[in-house]
């Protein structure tokens, strides 16, 4: 059976004595999705990051919204970019630093200064953070 428009469709539930139901599309969030995320990434996310952004301290943020290229064939990925009013961070997490990451992190640093690099390590329940010029 076809209906011409929605008023012809909403005639036919009520003679069949059903209520009738228009839902919306679900919404689409611009929330930055935090699937992929490692443990630490997602805790990371949820009590330093979303507090601060419902604080107002911080525009938004992002989790590996780019890719950096270091070298031919050679990229990093940053865990987080956050906006504030006025500068854009980048934030890794490690739980401990490999120091091929570390190298990455700082190459990244000198290439890019553009944006402000923060090295987060979680010990202990303490979030440690430091800055790389």
């Amino acid at each position: 059976m076809r209906f011409q428009d929605e008023k012809e469709f909403a005639e036919f539930l009520l003679k069949r004595d059903k209520p009738v139901v228009f839902s919306a599309p679900p919404p689409r969030h611009t929330i930055p999705k935090t699937d992929g995320m490692n443990k630490l990434e997602a805790l990371y996310a949820r009590e330093v990051l979303g507090i601060r952004q419902m604080a107002g301290e911080i525009v938004s943020w992002k989790y590996e919204a780019v890719k950096l290229r270091l070298a031919k064939r050679t990229w990093y990925t940053p865990d987080f970019m956050i906006y504030f009013k006025d500068h854009i961070e980048i934030h890794e997490t490690k739980g401990f630093w490999r120091d091929d990451a570390r190298a990455k992190f700082k190459v990244a640093a000198e290439m890019f200064p553009e944006f402000k690099f923060v090295a987060v390590q979680y010990k202990k329940g303490i979030w440690i953070y430091e800055a790389i010029p």
